[in-house]
């Protein structure tokens, strides 16, 4: 089992604007209503770069700077995993439109944004950050995998790790055969365990053999299922509550990623 505090969570999808109002809706989702998720612009990131950065950016960025400022961490020390199943969705569709045509010309700013880390290269450049970065993909398990893989991070360097979790929708005609509904990110900016007594919550992971736990409400349910990053949403559900708890959080088959709550 791995232990580890939480000290500050980021949200943004589909009727969860940020996570002081989406905790609210996570407490009693009978609230809840599905609306398109917003794109903030990334006001971090110089004017030039903020107008090229792509949905991914935008709601990673959104995100972690949630996560940071609830934590009160400088974010220029911190260490980062940022996972996503799609990645850049809107500039993977377009480079195979270029591929498609005669010439196959590729643009060089679409080339750049078309790399997996292009997110996690964002942040850190605009935190002017130098701390080790991990940028993975593990399908619809890529939530579960970031959980464990920042988790794993934090208690083997002993430091505060931030997991980015985030996907955004492919055009068509790749939305066909990937069809993700909307944009959605989180964020969880985790600490070493200094005790159960500090206030703080915490989580005990490991990997079991059992499905993932639902968070009873049928839309939400609908999100963990069409978004892989909001496979998170029932362990989100119950930080919100606050309460202890044990859940399951989808993982890769057969195994799912146990999660133990303490308050």
């Amino acid at each position: 089992m791995i232990t580890v505090d939480v000290a500050g969570i980021g949200l943004l999808g589909p009727g969860l604007a940020d996570w002081a109002s989406g905790q609210v809706a996570l407490r009693d989702p009978a609230g809840w209503l599905h609306v398109p998720t917003p794109l903030p612009a990334p006001m971090r990131l110089p004017p030039a770069e903020r107008r090229r950065a792509g949905a991914i950016v935008r709601v990673s960025l959104a995100v972690a700077d949630q996560a940071c400022a609830q934590a009160g961490i400088d974010p220029a020390g911190l260490a980062t995993v940022f996972t996503a199943s799609s990645g850049d969705a809107a500039n993977c569709h377009a480079l195979c439109e270029s591929l498609a045509t005669a010439e196959r010309a590729v643009s060089p700013t679409r080339f750049t944004n078309s790399v997996h880390n292009a997110a996690a290269g964002y942040w850190h450049i605009a935190t002017a950050s130098r701390a080790p970065s991990t940028s993975l993909c593990a399908h619809d398990a890529s939530f579960g995998a970031g959980l464990l893989e920042a988790a794993a991070q934090c208690v083997a360097l002993a430091r505060p790790v931030l997991l980015v979790a985030a996907d955004v929708p492919y055009p068509e005609p790749l939305h066909g055969v990937r069809p993700l509904p909307d944009a959605f990110g989180v964020a969880l900016l985790l600490t070493p365990t200094l005790s159960s007594a500090n206030g703080a919550l915490q989580l005990r992971l490991g990997l079991v053999e059992a499905a993932p736990s639902p968070c009873g409400h049928d839309g939400l349910d609908a999100l963990t299922r069409q978004m892989p990053a909001a496979r998170g949403l029932p362990l989100l559900q119950a930080l919100a509550r606050g309460a202890p708890s044990e859940l399951v959080i989808d993982y890769l088959s057969p195994l799912g990623l146990a999660v133990e709550l303490r308050t």
